[in-house]
Formats: structure tokens, C-alpha cells, sequence
């Protein structure tokens, strides 16, 4: 291994961990375990690659907006459907339900990704196929995570596709707010009847929901006790997924 990379890597994490203050070179090689001078030699090296600057008014160290903007664009490369895979065939294989992966567009979800239930007796739909997103799971905790931004996309009048169906624009709103506090959507029967459902949203770097986990079943399968149950684990791999992509979960 090439140890002058390592020290140069060690220094800059140390610097992000630092919160951005600056630091004089006793903190930095008290804190990587470098000697002063080995601290000062690479303090000099990732200064002058811009990586690193000198605070005049201080006399120590920080980060530049370089190792941001580094960041930033390693962020931008993170691709949900390249990272899900996994995540959906843990889900699939602890429920035996079917397990989708949606985005929102418009009014609208798109599965971009899905794993088919291995019962005879499954909810069917089709990777590229739309549902509208107020009357799926997937929707809904997308919608949700959006807050008012979310259910201000959406038709002044909702449609109806089952008696189930959410239409008032006030009940909606409290649903949504519901499943922005507790982190996960039910759907009871809403798009398909007979069909439910309940998903997670996925959130990326920039703390932006990007796409739903879900999984949906018939509802003698999927009743809303069994729902309830598998929601925190549902809620645990998109949690796991969005930390994948950069997100930073409260502690």
C-alpha cells in the first residue's frame, strides 16, 4: 500500500471530522497518530493540491470546498437501481411478498424495479408500469416525504379506482402526514381491489426522497396487522438503502 496516500486520506478525514475548524498541526498528528512532522509535510502536500487552505485570522488548517464539491459529484454517481437489488431480495425472501421499487413523476409512480412473490396468490404489475400515487404505498411514501410539495403535484380532484380509494384532499393530507411522522404508507386496497400494500421512502446525499421501497399482496395475505409488522423492517432496508446513497439518517 502506498502509505503517503493513507496519511494524506487520514489527514482529510480527520480535518471533515474537525466540522470545518481550523486546526494546528499538534491537533492533527495527536488525532491520525502521525508524527509533527509527517502532519506538517502532509498539511503542505494537500495544501498546495488545494484540497486543504490555511486560516489567516487562526493559524491552522481546514478543508476546502474541494473535498465538497468531490463529494458532491461522487453523490451524483449513485444510481438507486444499481443498489437496491440486494435490499429487495432480503425483503422479498423475509415477507414472500412481492417487492417493488418506485419513483414519482408527476401524479404518478414508475416501477423501475420489482421481485415477484413466490405464492400463487401475488400482486401483479410490471417494471415500467405506472400507478397513480396517491392510491399505492409506494406513492403515498414518496408523497409523504415530500410534505406539501408532494400532495400539490396531484390533481385537485382525485380519482377514484376502488371504494378504498383516498379522494378528499384534507383526509389525504392527514394520511400523508401520518406516514411522513411514523416513515412508512399503507395502501388498503386503493389502486387494485383486494391488493395492499406498504413502503418506505429512499432518500439520497442531497437528503432528497429519490425512490420507494414497498412490498404489496392480496389483503387476506397482507391484512393491515401483518402490514403493521413488517413496516419497521421495511423502514430498516430503505433506511440502510438511502444511507447507501449518501443520506445521513438522524441519530
Amino acid at each position: 500500500m502506498d502509505k503517503t496516500l493513507l496519511k494524506g486520506l487520514a489527514v482529510l478525514e480527520t480535518l471533515a471530522e474537525m466540522q470545518g475548524e481550523a486546526k494546528i498541526i499538534e491537533d492533527v498528528a495527536a488525532r491520525t497518530g502521525l508524527t509533527r512532522s509527517n502532519a506538517h509535510r502532509t498539511l503542505q502536500t494537500l495544501t498546495h493540491a488545494g484540497y486543504v487552505e490555511r486560516d489567516p485570522a487562526e493559524g491552522g488548517y481546514r478543508g476546502t470546498m474541494k473535498m465538497f464539491a468531490l463529494g458532491v459529484r461522487q453523490l451524483g454517481q449513485l444510481d438507486v437501481r444499481k443498489i437496491a437489488p440486494g435490499y429487495m431480495a432480503t425483503l422479498a425472501k423475509e415477507t414472500g411478498e412481492t417487492v417493488h421499487l418506485s419513483i414519482l413523476e408527476g401524479a404518478e409512480v414508475i416501477y423501475i424495479d420489482k421481485i415477484d412473490s413466490v405464492q400463487p396468490i401475488r400482486a401483479y404489475s410490471m417494471v415500467g408500469g405506472r400507478a397513480p400515487a396517491h392510491a399505492v404505498a409506494t406513492g403515498k411514501a414518496l408523497l409523504a416525504a415530500q410534505r406539501d410539495s408532494g400532495i400539490n403535484t396531484l390533481p385537485t380532484k382525485l380519482p377514484r379506482f376502488t371504494p378504498s380509494t383516498v379522494v378528499d384532499r384534507k383526509v389525504l393530507r392527514e394520511e400523508l402526514a401520518k406516514a411522513a411522522r411514523f416513515g412508512y404508507a399503507v395502501n388498503r386496497g386503493e389502486w387494485r381491489e383486494g391488493v395492499g400494500g406498504v413502503a418506505a421512502p429512499i432518500f439520497n446525499g442531497f437528503e432528497r426522497p429519490v425512490a420507494a421501497l414497498g412490498i404489496s399482496g392480496p389483503l387476506e395475505r397482507l391484512t393491515m396487522a401483518r402490514m403493521r409488522q413488517l413496516a419497521p423492517r421495511v423502514v430498516e432496508l430503505a433506511g440502510a438503502l438511502s444511507r447507501d446513497l449518501g443520506y445521513l439518517l438522524d441519530d
